[in-house]
């Protein structure tokens, strides 16, 4: 459940809360339904924007990820130094698509160099390898807002979040994941 937490007039801090718990009634599409129909090549983009990305094993359970863009992310267990773990990238991915999906309206209000933090937490259920839950917590400094002025910028951030936020959607939603798996042999 979405709230807003936090933007009284006396608050140097206005906290957007934002749990995310799969919805009860999600259903997971048939893998074999027309979105795994002739599907592209592992690691292309069938929707056309241009953009590959492709995971390079560099190591026992360390790889780079990487994108057609040039950008590149480390990737490892939770014991290896300077790397982060795939359950922390989604967590990074779904911070960031908070920050971004909200940032239009929070410039406009504060300023195009305002500060923010968003945190995501949630533990992992290793008996089923599965999130059953993340939270996420967007830090401001809403101190030059009066009571009603900040209230209603972060019901403005919560819609354009709700609407915006393709990461936070996507998992709210539940998606059909499939995995071709490719090789090579000698003969």
């Amino acid at each position: 459940m979405n709230g807003v937490v936090g933007a009284g007039i006396g608050n140097t801090i206005g906290v957007f809360n934002r749990s995310m718990n799969p919805a009860p009634d999600a259903t997971t599409p048939d893998p074999t339904g027309p979105a795994s129909a002739g599907s592209a090549a592992a690691g292309s983009d069938p929707t056309g924007s241009g953009t590959d990305l492709w995971v390079e094993r560099t190591g026992t359970r360390r790889y780079t990820g990487r994108s057609s863009r040039g950008a590149e992310v480390l990737i490892g267990s939770q014991d290896c130094p300077g790397v982060f773990t795939p359950g922390e990238l989604m967590k990074i991915a779904l911070g960031a698509c908070t920050g971004m999906s909200s940032d239009v309206p929070l410039a406009r209000r504060l300023g195009e160099d305002y500060p923010a933090t968003i945190r995501v937490s949630g533990a992992a259920d290793r008996d089923n390898e599965v999130y059953p839950a993340l939270h996420e917590v967007l830090e401001l400094d809403l101190s030059a807002l009066d009571e009603a002025t900040a209230t209603r910028l972060l019901t403005v951030v919560e819609r354009a979040v709700d609407a915006a936020c393709t990461v936070g959607r996507t998992l709210k939603a539940g998606t059909a994941v499939t995995l071709d798996i490719t090789g090579t042999r000698e003969v």
